[in-house]
């Protein structure tokens, strides 16, 4: 166990070196975007900014962490002649990657426990401090087991939309009902529609029933019919989308209960159940990105193209990285199942990784 501990501690700290590094360069650049992007703001203010935007970021770069600190790791091993030592010793290198292959693991189950609820926090708080900074508006939106509310801003007052359920794109709206409220709250009109389709600056309802509520009398005996009706409306399907919150905005903990109220409510959650599962299957992406990287760095110096190892390790780290992302809009698009989307490339990685490991070693 003490030469475990020993391979262990050294991946710990290049590990943790590379993070420090990739962090500073991260948060360096960031801030010089943010004081071009806000001049008008103070210092301090753009500072929070830089700090809220670097969990995601920094989460977002683990697999690079991970080539880079396995990199560094082997090579200075093999430069030290360690591995020569505990080939020597009747020990197979293999076994030497069981320590770096476990705190791998570890990193990545520390990252999808307390991580991931962390940069999910940071993140929507960085959007939404993003958007008041720069005066955008983002659309008030609820899901419940009955449906979806909407509400929408207007000259007059506010609107409040409420439908039985919509299209995937949330730009048409099944037995919607509008309820249009005055500035002091006082309600002026109802609408009901058998559609609501989401156009350039307005809903077009169809088969719609106009109540008029401000009026001293009976609203049902006043109410009228209209084929089709505009109403004006300054969402958009972008602003609509964004009131769900992308999945990254949700912990990881939270992601079941959310998918079943989608589901509950008609939406389609396919999204966030590939983002659900991709996040679980990412321990062992890492684990794999540890032993590729092994492959090609653990031959002894003088006897390997050390630059085109290291080449070829980072290269196809960011080659299954890419492959798996891939997979992931695939899966969001519904052309390959969800679990084939997020499981297929880790473990085909893990699966090459060790062949090639296995071949370069034993073979």
């Amino acid at each position: 166990m003490i030469l475990e501990r020993y391979f262990g501690r050294r991946f710990f700290m290049n590990f943790f070196g590379v993070t420090v590094t990739l962090v500073v360069m991260l948060g360096l650049i960031d801030l010089v975007d943010e004081l071009e992007n806000f001049p008008e703001l103070a210092f301090g203010q753009v500072l929070g900014i830089v700090l809220l935007k670097l969990p995601e970021a920094y989460y977002e770069i683990i697999p690079l962490v991970m080539i880079l600190a396995s990199v560094a790791l082997f090579l200075r091993l093999a430069r030290t002649s360690e591995l020569v030592v505990l080939r020597a010793s009747g020990r197979s290198a293999v076994r030497g990657l069981l320590a770096p292959a476990a705190v791998a693991l570890g990193i990545g189950l520390l990252g999808l426990a307390v991580g991931n609820p962390l940069v999910a926090a940071t993140s929507k708080r960085h959007h939404d401090l993003v958007n008041s900074y720069s005066g955008g508006a983002s659309s008030d939106l609820a899901i419940a087991s009955e449906g979806l509310w909407l509400r929408q801003g207007g000259a007059t007052g506010q609107t409040v939309i409420y439908a039985a359920r919509a299209s995937s794109d949330l730009g048409t709206l099944y037995a919607p009902s509008f309820y249009d409220f005055a500035q002091n709250g006082q309600p002026l009109r109802r609408i009901s529609a058998s559609t609501a389709q989401l156009e350039a600056g307005a809903w077009v309802l169809t088969e719609a029933k106009i109540w008029e509520l401000a009026q001293e009398v009976n609203p049902e005996a006043s109410a009228r019919e209209e084929a089709v009706m505009r109403v004006p409306s300054d969402l958009t399907q972008d602003r609509i989308l964004d009131g769900f919150g992308s999945p990254e905005y949700v912990p990881i903990w939270e992601l079941p209960r959310f998918i079943g109220q989608l589901e509950e409510a008609g939406f389609s959650a396919r999204r966030y159940t590939v983002w659900f599962q991709s996040e679980l299957a990412q321990p062992v992406f890492l684990v794999a990105l540890v032993l590729i990287s092994a492959a090609f760095t653990m031959q002894h110096t003088r006897g390997a193209n050390v630059g085109l190892s290291v080449l070829t390790a980072v290269l196809l780290g960011f080659g299954l990285h890419y492959i798996r992302n891939f997979a992931h809009i695939l899966g969001e698009n519904g052309q390959i199942p969800i679990l084939l989307a997020a499981w297929a490339p880790p473990l085909a990685s893990l699966f090459i990784g060790l062949g090639i490991l296995l071949h370069l070693e034993d073979g």
